[in-house]
């Protein structure tokens, strides 16, 4: 009897029977014998089908088959006679499920804008199920690392009804009798509240910027964990911010080795970047931009080529901290030390992976982000709830928001953000 599994599995089974169903990635033939290339969400393995060894429906089934069709196969699991640790299947049994005809994704390069258009599809390729999975274990690793240290999940809302830091790169929703909403593009805000309850808090999910840009950094939808921590300052939030993204890398390393070497990542360069991470102020990464070239002028932000030079020679991440408080939001922390500055950081990946997180010590003192509210012409009365936090037990607290795709992006080694969510929004993008 063929015992019902998936492929992932199979290595168990090896010299046994066993039975799965997915989908026929590939197929070649060498005159009586058939190759299957077989997937079903769990792995890959390939199929052997020898012409004597099975009845002529059976074989006529599988001649009939088609990329992409549902199937079910039976046969017996045995090692690869040439590969160390693969496996293959000797097919017995198989069964069309459904017939796939003239499949639109052939073995052939296509441009991006028609795999774009077939996303649906495109998904299925073996580059993409890998991309896809390494996405859900840095889903994982961030969860696991948060609650590891003393954090707790609270789902802030997509409709808001100010900004968190001004509207112009906001989407506009009109709002039953209310006027408008926006969609949201941090839950921050709301997250400060939550740690007047919880201590430490963190929430995951779609967040969303009408940022009128087409880098290959840049999505108008994406997934972004903002976490916030109440009594800590911003030495600590910079040694959590490490943490995390650690955990993240060696997580992956662990559990994602054959959809890094499908993608063929370098991970001696992931394991490089799990080191302690260097720090830059603001002064010292202009100061050093200028001299490798750069004509990044003083309060400017840092551009795509600025951070692939902060990162040059570097095996880890570089944290820029301290940034002159004019270019950041009203609600950072100034510096004691120098009150023109703020108690921030941008932490910034290597191999081109840009900046990957950006956090803060928050300001806590009510009357002083009263006066920032004011001075910056923000509608005090939007905020009337967000400075109650500070009226009622305000306390030194810090925190930080990771890009998910763009975590993605660097983990897998992948030049463009928009193979690192399953369906990309772009300013020019919003099907399938």
């Amino acid at each position: 009897m063929f015992m019902k599994t998936f492929i992932k599995d199979l290595p168990r089974f090896a010299g046994q029977e066993a039975r799965i169903s997915g989908w026929l990635y590939n197929k070649r033939s060498s005159g009586p014998i058939m190759f299957l290339e077989l997937r079903d969400g769990t792995g890959w393995i390939q199929g052997v089908v020898v012409k004597k060894d099975v009845s002529d429906e059976i074989w006529d089934e599988i001649v009939k088959s088609t990329q992409e069709s549902s199937v079910e196969v039976a046969g017996k699991v045995e090692k690869h006679p040439k590969k160390e640790n693969v496996f293959e299947m000797q097919i017995a049994d198989f069964k069309i499920i459904q017939l796939a005809v003239d499949y639109p994704i052939a073995k052939k390069e296509h441009g991006p804008d028609f795999l774009l258009d077939h996303r649906h599809l495109w998904l299925r390729s073996q580059k993409q199920w890998a991309i896809l999975k390494i996405r859900d274990a840095i889903i994982t690793a961030i969860n696991e690392y948060l609650h590891q240290e003393g954090f707790i999940k609270v789902d802030s809302p997509i409709f808001t009804p100010n900004a968190c830091e001004g509207t112009t790169t906001l989407f506009s929703v009109p709002y039953f009798d209310l006027g408008s909403a926006y969609l949201s593009q941090s839950g921050q805000l709301y997250l400060e509240a939550a740690i007047g309850s919880v201590g430490r808090c963190y929430d995951f999910g779609p967040v969303f910027r009408a940022e009128k840009s087409k880098t290959k950094r840049h999505l108008t939808e994406f997934w972004m964990m903002d976490a916030e921590a109440a009594f800590v300052e911003h030495e600590e939030n910079l040694k959590l911010q490490e943490g995390m993204v650690r955990h993240i890398i060696r997580h992956c390393l662990k559990s994602c080795s054959m959809e890094l070497t499908i993608l063929e990542r370098d991970t001696e360069k992931l394991k490089k970047a799990d080191a302690p991470f260097l720090r830059l102020s603001y002064d010292e990464a202009i100061k050093k931009l200028n001299e490798l070239g750069s004509d990044i002028k003083y309060g400017e932000d840092l551009g795509n080529d600025d951070e692939g030079l902060l990162t040059q020679g570097s095996d880890a991440p570089v944290f820029i901290e301290k940034w002159p408080k004019n270019i950041k939001p009203f609600y950072m922390k100034r510096d004691p030390q120098n009150s023109s500055m703020v108690l921030n950081d941008d932490l910034i990946a290597t191999d081109g992976g840009g900046e990957i997180i950006g956090g803060s010590q928050r300001e806590e003192n009510a009357a002083e982000l009263e006066k920032r509210i004011e001075e910056e012409g923000m509608n005090k009365d939007d905020y009337e709830w967000y400075l109650d936090t500070r009226r009622y037990g305000g306390a030194p607290h810090s925190g930080f928001g990771i890009g998910l795709e763009r975590a993605v992006r660097w983990i897998c080694g992948v030049e463009h953000i928009r193979e690192c969510i399953p369906f990309p929004r772009t300013i020019g993008r919003l099907k399938p």
